[in-house]
Order: C-alpha cells, then sequence, then structure tokens
C-alpha cells in the first residue's frame, strides 16, 4: 500500500494551470528531490503537502487519509530563507514551536509539561549540533547554523513528512556538504518520507532515493501559460545500480531545468 498518493492532481491560479494530471505513490521513507525550470510548480506541489495551498482538482491522501488543508505536526518544512524568530535565542526558537502546537493561544507551557518540552528541545539541540550555540540570537549565528536551527524547528514536533525548499541553496558549497550529511541522518534515524525542492541536479542525484523532474508536456506556441507541468521524469534512485543507470538521463534533465518556462518550444 502506497504511504502517499498523488491522484489527478491539477493547480491552477486563476485561469492559469500551473501543475496538470499529476499521479503518483510514493512509499514511506522515500527521499524525493524534485527539479525542474523555475516557474514549473515544484514549490507549488510543496505547498500543497504542506497543506498552505489547496489543489483546484483532485487529491493527495497519506496513508490513504486525505491530506489536511493546513499544516499540522504530521508536516514540518525548512525554507531556504530562515523562518526564526530573532527576538529567541535557539533553545527559545525551538521551544514556541512545541507551545504553539499545544496550546494554540497562549503558546506557553508551564511545570512538568515545560521541563518535558525542554528536554526534547536540547536533545534535538544536540541532535543538529548547535549545543554549543544554543543561548545565541539568530543574528549570531552563520548561515549554516541558522539552517541547522531551522531543521530542529522543522522536526522538534516529530513529523511523518519533511518539505524542504530549496534549503541549501544560499550556503557556501563545504556548509551546503555538512549540511547534507545531517538531513541524511536525521531522514534514516527519523525514518521521514522527504520530499526536496532544489535547482542542484547533482543534488537532487546525492540525496534522493527518486528524482522528480517537472517540465511541461504539452505547449501553445502563441500562449506558454495554456497548459501546466507534469512529472515527465520519475527515476529510481534507491540503490547504486539504479541510479547508475537514472544517470543516463541527466544530460536531457539539464538541459531541461536550465531552459526558462515562458520560451519553451511548441511540440
Amino acid at each position: 500500500m502506497s504511504y502517499i498518493q498523488v491522484n489527478n492532481l491539477w493547480k491552477e491560479f486563476g485561469q492559469t494551470p500551473v501543475l496538470e494530471r499529476i499521479n503518483a505513490d510514493i512509499e514511506q521513507g522515500a527521499f524525493v528531490t524534485l527539479v525542474g525550470t523555475s516557474g514549473c510548480g515544484k514549490s507549488t506541489f510543496l505547498n500543497m503537502l504542506l497543506g498552505i495551498t489547496q489543489p483546484s482538482r483532485g487529491e493527495i491522501t497519506l496513508e490513504d487519509q486525505p491530506l489536511k488543508a493546513e499544516p499540522d505536526g504530521e508536516r514540518g518544512i525548512v525554507f531556504q530563507r530562515y523562518s526564526v524568530f530573532p527576538h529567541l535565542n535557539v533553545r527559545q526558537n525551538i521551544l514556541i514551536a512545541l507551545e504553539f502546537s499545544a496550546s494554540p493561544f497562549l503558546a506557553r507551557l508551564f511545570g512538568q509539561a515545560k521541563n518535558e518540552a525542554l528536554r526534547k528541545v536540547d536533545e534535538i539541540i544536540e541532535r543538529v549540533g548547535l549545543s554549543h550555540a544554543a543561548t545565541r540570537y539568530p543574528h549570531e549565528l552563520s548561515g549554516g547554523m541558522r539552517q541547522r536551527l531551522a531543521i530542529a524547528q522543522a522536526l522538534i514536533a516529530r513529523p511523518k513528512v519533511l518539505l524542504l525548499d530549496e534549503p541549501f541553496g544560499a550556503l557556501d558549497p563545504g556548509i551546503r556538504k555538512d549540511m547534507h550529511q545531517l538531513v541524511k541522518e536525521l531522514w534514516q534515524q527519523e525514518k521521514l518520507t522527504v520530499f526536496m525542492v532544489t535547482h542542484d541536479l547533482q543534488e537532487a542525484f546525492l540525496l534522493g532515493t527518486r528524482l522528480w523532474v517537472f517540465d511541461k508536456v504539452r505547449h501553445d506556441p502563441d500562449d506558454a501559460s495554456v497548459y501546466g507541468s507534469r512529472i515527465t521524469y520519475d527515476l529510481d534512485l534507491s540503490t547504486p545500480q539504479s541510479a547508475a543507470n537514472a544517470d543516463e538521463f541527466s544530460g536531457e534533465i539539464e538541459q531541461t531545468i536550465a531552459q526558462p518556462v515562458n520560451t519553451l518550444p511548441s511540440s
């Protein structure tokens, strides 16, 4: 049985389709990397998984149940821009995620409940490598450290699905390599199902067990906005052999994701 199912999914903004006829079955524990030219709908798809954008048609199910139409603790997300509170230190930034979850109106915990929450916070801080910076504020952190904080915020509620929207695009290559290792370790330890949008094809092959390429199959030579994108490649990367076979398509994929979405040729 599929863990997540995407059934005939469409998304239109006004009269403009962004995604059309998206169908997929995703197994639990998959690490799905999403690539495609800018504007092809990758982040829109991620937002539908999160629940902040609703499909125009079709549906997404999680464990055979319709995906909830708003973010919840089952889905955590990390953006390229750091979604942290500048007036709170590292420890407080992570704690407030638990406080909002337990008490949406007050965003406060007390007594034993707070002590237990702080224990969980300190555990995740250690796991993401920020124990030495627990009392620092975001402006005192490097880019890589702020992204570690954002990952800790996303994981503190123990989500089933982790969504990553170009989380490492602004990082230097050396820091990016460290973040790759961290995410792979957390994915395996937490038994997460991960969806990650990236513009870096090498990163997609390196981290993913499955690679999706979004592109337009149908084209109107007079109006590039008439049709939406679909998944044009769905490649298995779960074993060294399957990844090696999939690598044969890397040249074609590289050309696809490099081409501006509004200048695609007609077919």
